[in-house]
C-alpha cells in the first residue's frame, strides 16, 4: 500500500509526463498543418520528406496511446488501485511505479507475458519451444516451388 507522499510522487510524475506528451502532440499537429509542400521538386527529395513526415506522425500515435495509459493511471491513483497487479492481484513495488508509472503489471507477472510473448515469437519465426530451450536449430519444412 502506498502511503501520501509516495501517491504524491506518483502522481507528479504523471502528470509532468502528462504535460509533456500534451505539448508534444500540440507541437507534431501544429507542424502538420502548417507544413508547406513545395511542388516541383525532385521525387527523391518528395519521398524523403513524405518518409520522415510519416514516421513524425506515428511517434505521435505513440504518444497519443501513452497519453492514454497515463490517463488511466491517474484514475487508479484516484481509486487507489495503482498499486495492484492486473494479473494477480498482488502489490506493485512503489519503486517500480515510479520508474515506470504506467505499468499495470507487477514484475513476476510481467516477466511471465514477456516469457510468453518470446514463446509466440518464437513460434512465429518458426523455432519450437524445446528447440530454443535447448539450443537446437529447429527443422524446416522444405520449400515448396512455384
Amino acid at each position: 500500500m502506498l502511503n501520501v507522499s509516495e501517491k504524491a510522487q506518483i502522481r507528479q510524475v504523471l502528470e509532468d509526463a502528462q504535460k509533456r506528451l500534451a505539448r508534444t502532440g500540440q507541437n507534431a499537429l501544429s507542424y502538420s498543418m502548417n507544413h508547406e509542400r513545395n511542388i516541383g521538386r525532385d521525387s527523391i527529395d518528395e519521398s524523403m520528406e513524405e518518409e520522415l513526415f510519416s514516421t513524425e506522425m506515428r511517434l505521435h500515435d505513440r504518444e497519443k496511446f501513452l497519453l492514454g495509459k497515463i490517463t488511466k493511471q491517474l484514475a487508479r491513483l484516484d481509486a487507489g488501485g495503482i498499486d495492484v497487479c492486473d494479473e494477480c492481484g498482488e502489490g506493485i513495488s512503489f519503486r517500480r511505479l515510479l520508474a515506470r508509472p504506467v505499468t499495470t503489471l507487477c514484475i513476476d507477472c510481467k516477466e511471465q507475458s514477456e516469457k510468453e510473448e518470446a514463446a509466440i515469437a518464437q513460434v512465429g519465426r518458426g523455432i519450437e519451444a524445446s528447440d530454443a530451450d535447448s539450443g537446437a536449430e529447429p527443422e524446416r519444412a522444405p520449400v515448396a516451388e512455384e
